[in-house]
């Protein structure tokens, strides 16, 4: 049994204003690309949520072996990218950390880390180093039905809000699991520091 890598990619990206954040280039390619290669190195399964086909994030993952599941009622929000990525599981899996395809610091040996540290029945959340809650955060597979109800563009707080005493939180090194980047000038700002 696997703990699969659920990576939601079918957001609108309207603050972008025209722009697309997961096809931002970051390390020499784009994000989406980068955060699905990090999510393999891990050896886990990967499935990677998308806008209706055909779309160019979808292109940028062609080469790659991820099981990319369009979502047709995207534009409802988080929540639709939730219910399809859960929905595309594979039997018998046993966990899905579930990864927001905008966060650039989070790097491979931060999945890598919290797959390792994860134990079975509990809610494993990212966490900066201050221990401010973040992501990605994995859950058990008991809760993927939970998952699969999901409404709105709140993601799985109230999931995480009816299970609080089954979290831990795993600190990631720096603003790693809090550095979301939703408009241009977020991106610029954030070149610029990473300079």
């Amino acid at each position: 049994m696997s703990l699969a890598i659920l990576i939601l990619g079918a957001g609108a990206a309207s603050r972008m204003r025209g722009g697309d954040k997961l096809l931002e280039e970051v390390g020499g390619q784009p994000l989406l690309a980068l955060q699905a290669a990090r999510a393999l190195r891990t050896g886990q399964p990967v499935v990677v949520t998308l806008p209706p086909f055909p779309h160019p994030r979808g292109s940028v993952l062609k080469d790659m072996p991820v099981a990319r599941v369009q979502v047709r009622d995207a534009a409802e929000g988080m929540a639709a990218s939730i219910r399809a990525g859960v929905a595309a599981l594979a039997a018998g899996t046993r966990g899905v950390m579930i990864l927001p395809g905008d966060m650039p610091e989070i790097d491979g040996a931060d999945i890598s880390a919290m797959i390792a540290h994860w134990e079975p029945g509990e809610i494993l959340r990212g966490a900066a180093e201050d221990g401010t809650p973040g992501h990605p955060v994995i859950f058990p597979a008991d809760l993927f039905e939970e998952l699969s109800g999901l409404s709105g563009d709140t993601g799985a707080r109230e999931v995480l809000v009816r299970h609080r005493a089954r979290i831990r939180l795993f600190p990631l090194p720096g603003r790693h699991a809090l550095t979301d980047l939703d408009s241009p000038e977020e991106w610029a700002a954030w070149r610029e520091g990473a300079e």
